[in-house]
C-alpha cells in the first residue's frame, strides 16, 4: 500500500487537485467556510475529479493538521512516486526546447529536497535528478515543503548518478555546471544558456568525487559575509534563477 500524507491550505490542496487528483483520497473542508468563493471553486474541482468532500468543524481541522495554517481545508493524498532512468530518457526525447535540469547529489534532508523541488518548479526546470543511495526521496515531509511541486515536477532517482551524468553529456549534449566553494569561477560569469544541468552537492560533504569529475564546469557563489556557504536549497534557487535570467535575456 502506498504511503499517504496530509496536505493543508488552499494552495496545496488546489494544486493537488489540479495536478494529482488521481492520488487524492479525501478532502475535509471547514463547514462554516463552504460558501466562500475560493472554497466553492475547490469543491467544484473536487466534484469534477470525483474526490470525496467531507465537512468538519474548525476544531477538527486544527486537530487534524496539528494547528497548522490550514485555511479551512485539508486533504489526504498518496505520496507521489519517483521516476527512473527510462522515464528520464522519455522526458528528454519529448522536449522541443533545450533541457533544463537540476541534479542533487546526496541531499538527505527532506526539507531541503522539498525546497529544491519548489524552486525548480518555479524556475521551469524539466526534471530533478538524484541518486537512489544516500539521498532522501519523496517523503511526506519533502512533499509538504514542496507545496505542490512534488506533484508537478518529475523527480527521478537513478542507480548510478555518474553514469547518468555521462549519458546526459554524450547522448543529449547537456552542459553540466556544478557548484563548489573552492572554484575560481563565479556563477555570474558562467554561460547558463542552452542544454543545462545545475549540479548541487549534499548538505555536509558537497558533491562526491565522481560527480565533481563529471561536471564540465565548477562555479562558486560569491560570498561577501562571514559565512562560508549557503543552505543547498537557497544555493539551488540562486543558481536556477540566474540561469532563468540568462535564458530570458538570450531570447
Amino acid at each position: 500500500m502506498s504511503e499517504t500524507q496530509l496536505v493543508a491550505g488552499l494552495h496545496s490542496v488546489r494544486t493537488a487537485l489540479k495536478h494529482g487528483a488521481g492520488a487524492l483520497l479525501e478532502i475535509w473542508i471547514e463547514g462554516a467556510r463552504k460558501q466562500d468563493r475560493r472554497m466553492r471553486e475547490l469543491i467544484s474541482l473536487a466534484r469534477e475529479s470525483a474526490v470525496q468532500v467531507s465537512y468538519v468543524s474548525r476544531e477538527q481541522l486544527d486537530e487534524m493538521t496539528r494547528g497548522s495554517n490550514h485555511q479551512g481545508v485539508a486533504a489526504r493524498t498518496r505520496v507521489p512516486s519517483s521516476l527512473d532512468e527510462k522515464a528520464l530518457e522519455a522526458l528528454l526525447a519529448g522536449l522541443d526546447v533545450p533541457p533544463f535540469l537540476l541534479v542533487l547529489d546526496g541531499v538527505q534532508d527532506p526539507h531541503n529536497l522539498g525546497a529544491c523541488l519548489r524552486s525548480a518548479d518555479a524556475a521551469g526546470v524539466h526534471a530533478v535528478i538524484a541518486p537512489k543511495d544516500r539521498s532522501v526521496g519523496l517523503t511526506p515531509t519533502a512533499c509538504k515543503v514542496a507545496s505542490g511541486a512534488a506533484e508537478t515536477i518529475p523527480f527521478i532517482q537513478v542507480t548510478n548518478l555518474s553514469r547518468t551524468l555521462k549519458g546526459l553529456q554524450s547522448d543529449h549534449g547537456i552542459w553540466l555546471v556544478g557548484t563548489a566553494g573552492e572554484s575560481d569561477a563565479s556563477l555570474y560569469d558562467a554561460n547558463l544558456q542552452g542544454a543545462l544541468a545545475i549540479v548541487m552537492g549534499g548538505e555536509e560533504k558537497g558533491m562526491r568525487r565522481l560527480t565533481r569529475e563529471s561536471c564540465d564546469l565548477l562555479v562558486k557563489l560569491p560570498m561577501a559575509g562571514a559565512v562560508e556557504s549557503l543552505n543547498v536549497s537557497v544555493a539551488a534557487g540562486i543558481c536556477l534563477f540566474e540561469a532563468v535570467r540568462q535564458r530570458a535575456a538570450a531570447q
